[in-house]
């Protein structure tokens, strides 16, 4: 009977962890593809004030996990290029204009980039969250999220970080 019991909660146990396992290769696979930052951004509409309104597409050979990581990539390109105007939306500048300051504070931004990280409090999802999910290939896709970034708490985090100097620095 003890034998019976044994292989019976192996038997049932095995799917979940295989499933668990399945999720963390993709994640993991997901980090990875992330660090190449591949995404596009669009302004969307005008937020409220010390946000911004702004549509990126992340790509990935699963489309749930390329949303996932709309949002890491929205926080990366307010940072790091910055939203460009459209018709009646005017863009922002990037919070750093320095090419270097990604590598010259690596530690900072793989701690602040990393899965559930720091840069998750700047970003929402908008709306109801509904996705554009188009095919690119046989083996990616490409996935279109409206997110709210915090513009002006993510600046005032990056000077407390002293990644960039903050307004009231003098030049």
């Amino acid at each position: 009977m003890r034998k019976f019991l044994l292989f019976l909660t192996i038997v049932l146990l095995s799917p979940a962890v295989v499933m668990a396992q399945q999720h963390k290769q993709k994640t993991k696979k997901a980090d990875a593809e992330t660090v190449e930052w591949k995404y596009e951004l669009a302004p969307v509409a005008v937020g409220a004030q010390g946000n911004v309104i702004v549509k990126v597409w992340s790509y990935s050979a699963n489309p749930n996990v390329a949303a996932e990581q709309a949002k890491k990539n929205a926080v990366h390109g307010v940072i790091f290029k910055g939203v460009p105007s459209a018709a009646n939306i005017p863009g922002k500048k990037p919070l750093v204009t320095n090419p270097e300051t990604e590598s010259s504070h690596a530690d900072y931004f793989n701690d602040f980039f990393a899965q559930g990280g720091d840069y998750m409090r700047f970003v929402t999802l908008s709306g109801s969250g509904e996705q554009d999910v188009s095919k690119v290939d046989r083996r990616r896709y490409k996935v279109g999220v409206v997110v709210v970034v915090s513009y002006d708490n993510l600046r005032k985090e990056l000077e407390r970080a002293g990644v960039v100097k903050g307004l009231n620095s003098g030049f």
